[in-house]
């Protein structure tokens, strides 16, 4: 986990930094996991494919967390790893974790969405950096 939370005046700015575009979304998948849920968040063998286009970096990643989210709150379930490949403009992630439990899972935060407002992925020699914003 290579993510910061940055304070924000109403909702939660998060920043990561990674080698690679694929661990990139990785981390930002894993921050909104742990503001959604806390920490208690394990694997029981449920698991969901999400596939997505989009014309840039930022539009995949803002449709790949809202995916999540939907799916998160429609199907009830609370997601623990996401293994993400990325090819051109398409992500397909493979999600596993288990169902939602009001006694383990209450810990974090309602998110409402996922902001464009100060979303950005940057490149450099050093790899990418994101900073993103969740709504609550």
């Amino acid at each position: 986990m290579s993510f910061i939370e940055i304070p924000h005046t109403a909702d939660v700015r998060i920043r990561a930094v990674a080698p690679t575009l694929e661990l990139l979304f990785t981390d930002a998948f894993d921050a909104l996991m742990l503001v959604l849920f806390g920490k208690d968040r394990s694997d029981s063998g449920r698991k969901k494919q999400i596939c997505i286009e989009a014309a840039d970096p930022e539009s995949l990643l803002l449709d790949f967390l809202s995916e999540v989210l939907y799916v998160s709150e429609v199907e009830g379930l609370v997601f623990s790893h996401a293994g993400i490949t990325l090819s051109g403009n398409t992500l397909t992630a493979e999600l596993e974790g288990e169902p939602f439990d009001k006694e383990r899972h209450s810990a974090g935060t309602e998110v409402k969405g996922i902001s464009y407002s100060g979303l950005s992925i940057r490149h450099d020699t050093n790899g990418y950096m994101l900073d993103i914003i969740f709504d609550v």
